[in-house]
């Protein structure tokens, strides 16, 4: 099996859970999440089956964009614990064979980090070169501005030194000169730093700002960027020969084929497949698989060292803007129809149940697809029980409420008087009182008992992460037959229906050797036989989904 005999590349079939420490759970009673905390909840992780803890940004911070406005690469918010803590936390983690990877913003820093404040004392400063800065104001499109409800420039007038500074994000996160030598040796430090603290790799914040040209009046461009993500690859591939990066890259695929590098691979490890998640969005509006098909057959073919990361929702916003904006719409009537679930136009502050009005069989099928695709899955805090967002929080952190651990005080997430909390959480129907992980594990009919087991049968089946996708013919719309095949001989047929309405399925497998038997992973390993054609008629529910392991006439049973 070739996963067996690569174990440098962990990743290609991990399971990934994003966390964010000030919102997971609070250790010392202050209200606000921890790394004591964290490291608390780890046998949490364990059991439910993760591989690959991600961590949020923890670094000291201004605390005006939730910890990405940092103020010092190599420390830890003082009101999240401390670099002891932090260490504690890995060693822990991996000693339950969990991994840490930890966020890594390269494109800017905060105004209020030393760098800037030295660098707009003067334009002869030393760190005036690590931000980018134009004498005469630079043009700036609104189809540029990234947070259009905050900014209306990618540029912001500096009246000490009279020169615009380049901020993609917020002017209180200035961007750092990538193209600065100087800069450089800064990042490489910062990535060996960490790396040295026992960390396993770093999800890369939107890296397609690192090498936005900006048209500064006067700039010469000489800087190839990917080969400077090459550059980066091969700097934590020699302090740590096993370490991954992860790439928030929100391109077309043709785009995206360019950040994971060249032939051999000699970029990003792993990116976000952005545009097959917001596929699968239109899919489940319409109750049609068409789209993620189409999708799914423009995919890039990847290198072996080279990996997609599937998910249904990220810790941001849930942006749609890869669709048209008639596509768009419909996923907007269907799933965000207030305006204020929507956001800048382009995307939803909403998690996935109540998007689907609490219909488990849709928010079944939907985590059965991601983790069934070729790739890495990753899963989002508080998907496993079926977390919703919190709609009085504004903006982006509405799905950034606290871990809803049981369903007593404050959700079991701190013991601190309510009004302390970070952020409050959700009342109603998603509240903690009826959403929470202690209620679930205790009941093996609930929805963290059914992610624990999807994620286990992920585990099972390795071959899923090493795997290419062909999309199987069938005459109905509302179904996605699909089939991973791995060069070992390994195949794996997938069944989702995005319709309300039952169906059989009639699948030809010409592929398949005579006497072969598909067996049912997710329902009791039962065997299904094919006729000496290859043919078979599966049922398939309202919103079902089936993994059907095909069993060659001269492999072992599965046990």
């Amino acid at each position: 099996m070739r996963s067996a005999d690569s174990g440098d590349l962990w990743w290609k079939n991990a399971v990934f859970y994003c966390a964010d420490i000030e919102t997971f759970y609070d250790w010392n009673g202050d209200g606000t999440g921890d790394i004591r905390g964290m490291t608390d909840r780890l046998e949490y992780l364990n059991d439910l089956g993760v591989t690959c803890l991600w961590l949020m940004p923890f670094y000291p911070t201004a605390r005006k964009d939730d910890g990405y406005d940092i103020t010092d690469f190599y420390g830890v918010d003082p009101r999240l614990g401390t670099l002891g803590d932090f260490v504690e936390l890995v060693r822990t983690a991996k000693s339950k064979g969990i991994r840490v990877i930890v966020d890594f913003v390269m494109n800017h820093t905060s105004d209020a980090h030393p760098w800037f404040k030295s660098a707009r004392r003067s334009k002869d400063d030393p760190y005036r070169d690590h931000y980018v800065w134009s004498a005469t104001e630079p043009k700036s499109s609104p189809k540029d501005v990234v947070f259009p409800d905050q900014e209306d420039s990618n540029w912001e007038l500096d009246r000490k030194t009279g020169e615009w500074y380049l901020h993609h994000f917020y002017k209180h996160q200035p961007d750092l000169n990538i193209e600065n030598p100087k800069v450089q040796e800064e990042i490489s430090r910062t990535l060996g730093f960490w790396l040295e603290l026992g960390v396993s790799g770093f999800r890369v914040d939107a890296v397609p700002f690192l090498f936005a040209k900006d048209a500064v009046p006067g700039q010469i461009d000489v800087f190839d960027p990917f080969q400077y993500l090459g550059d980066i690859r091969n700097f934590i591939t020699r302090r740590l020969g096993d370490a991954v990066l992860l790439g928030e890259v929100n391109v077309p695929y043709k785009e995206q084929k360019k950040f994971f590098g060249g032939a051999d691979g000699d970029g990003l490890n792993m990116q976000f497949d952005f545009i097959g998640m917001q596929q699968i969005y239109l899919s489940m509006a319409r109750g049609d698989a068409r789209p993620i098909a189409k999708a799914l057959r423009q995919r890039p073919t990847l290198d072996p060292t080279s990996q997609w990361a599937n998910f249904i929702r990220n810790h941001d916003e849930l942006t749609l803007d890869k669709l048209s904006d008639t596509e768009r719409q419909e996923v907007f009537d269907a799933f965000g129809p207030d305006p204020d679930m929507q956001l800048y136009g382009r995307g939803l502050r909403r998690r996935l149940p109540p998007m689907l009005g609490g219909d488990e069989r849709r928010m079944k099928m939907a985590y059965s697809l991601a983790f069934s695709l070729p790739g890495t899955p990753v899963l989002f805090y508080g998907e496993e029980i079926g977390m919703a967002e919190n709609p009085e929080i504004p903006g982006r952190l509405a799905v950034r409420s606290p871990m809803q651990w049981t369903g007593g005080t404050n959700g079991g997430f701190s013991s601190a008087v309510k009004r302390r909390l970070t952020r409050p959480l959700p009342d109603g129907l998603y509240g903690p009182e009826r959403v929470n992980a202690a209620d679930q594990r205790r009941d093996h009919g609930s929805f963290w008992w059914f992610m624990r087991n999807l994620i286990y049968t992920y585990r099972e089946q390795p071959e899923i992460g090493w795997s290419t996708v062909e999309i199987l013919k069938q005459p109905n719309r509302a179904v996605l037959a699909h089939v991973c095949r791995e060069e070992s001989g390994w195949s794996m047929i997938a069944l989702h229906n995005f319709g309300a309405e039952g169906c059989i399925v009639a699948l030809e497998l010409d592929a398949v050797a005579p006497g072969s038997v598909l067996v049912d992973l997710l329902d009791g390993r039962t065997e299904i036989e094919l006729d000496k054609s290859g043919r078979v008629e599966l049922d398939l529910g309202p919103y079902g989904y089936r993994w059907l392991r095909v069993l060659g006439p001269e492999e072992e049973p599965i046990i």
